[in-house]
């Protein structure tokens, strides 16, 4: 193998092993290897999201933007272990995605069915004296809707291929599934719909003291090792300049038009494309399809 290949698999573990775990590569190999019908093929607009580079960007936008409803940061503050375990709470997020979009159908069901159960013994009272449920149907939705706008927009920005206007009407659709299948309800199916059930939502976020503190440990303390602290900072500065304006004010983010249009797009690109580069040394086997 030639260095630069030795350099780019060394990259490619690397980062696989740090957003899949110690079980990813078990959870990977029968993710793809297992018999059974799936729900999405590779060439679905799901599959293209999910497995592109651009989800690095978009996975820290969404827990940004997630963490402006009172009530379900307020489950995440008290029940997710986001600070004691970070890396445990992003591999379980990414096996869950990885599984709903690309196993078999029934293993799929299987680990929405696992969520299920692991919401409904989720309650408490948030800091303003309102209760809140993890299976609420309401914030199950502003959390479904969160994701998949910053998906789509880290995708449109930083993706591979582009996707058409059609096929954004299908990332929707496709999505949806899994956010009904949790219990969300009034799940959006097109963009248009995406963007009307954001604009819903805005009267009911707010800055909390709960939403800036994970807004720094995402943002400034990450646990990160030294060596890997510039790349990640460049992934997060990807992620903010996706943010609205609207969003930013209560999380304290700067907003800095030409500087997010010029240098970090710019790094942005660089960072999903070198990732993009690194994982494909090692791309996943061809899924069984058989019954």
């Amino acid at each position: 193998m030639n260095p630069i290949e030795t350099v780019r698999r060394r990259i490619g573990d690397a980062v696989f092993e740090r957003v899949a775990g110690d079980e990813g590569p078990r959870r990977r190999e029968r993710i793809w290897t297992a018999p059974g019908p799936r729900r999405f093929t590779l060439d679905d607009p799901i599959a293209r999201v999910h497995g592109d580079s651009s989800m690095f960007v978009g996975g820290i936008r969404a827990l940004l933007l997630q963490s402006l409803h009172p009530l379900a940061m307020a489950a995440v503050d008290q029940h997710s272990g986001y600070r004691g375990d970070p890396w445990g709470r992003l591999q379980r997020t990414s096996g869950f995605i990885a599984e709903t979009t690309f196993a078999t159908t029934d293993d799929a069901d299987c680990a929405v069915a696992i969520v299920r159960a692991v919401h409904r013994r989720i309650e408490g009272v948030a800091p303003d004296g309102r209760p809140f449920r993890a299976d609420d149907p309401h914030l199950l939705r502003w959390v479904h809707v969160a994701e998949v706008d910053s998906f789509l927009r880290a995708h449109d920005r930083y993706g591979a291929v582009a996707l058409s206007p059609s096929e954004r009407d299908a990332y929707v659709a496709q999505a949806a599934h899994t956010g009904v299948a949790l219990g969300g309800e009034r799940i959006p199916t097109t963009v248009a719909e995406l963007d009307d059930a954001l604009a819903e939502y805005r009267p009911e976020l707010e800055s909390t003291a709960a939403a800036r503190e994970a807004g720094r440990f995402i943002l400034l303390r990450p646990p990160v090792p030294l060596s890997q602290r510039a790349p990640y900072s460049l992934l997060c500065a990807a992620a903010i300049g996706l943010l609205p304006r609207w969003a930013r004010r209560p999380l304290r983010l700067p907003y800095l038009p030409i500087t997010e249009a010029t240098a970090v797009r710019g790094a942005g690109i660089a960072m999903t494309s070198t990732i993009r580069w690194a994982m494909a040394a090692t791309p996943p086997p061809s899924p069984s399809l058989a019954e």
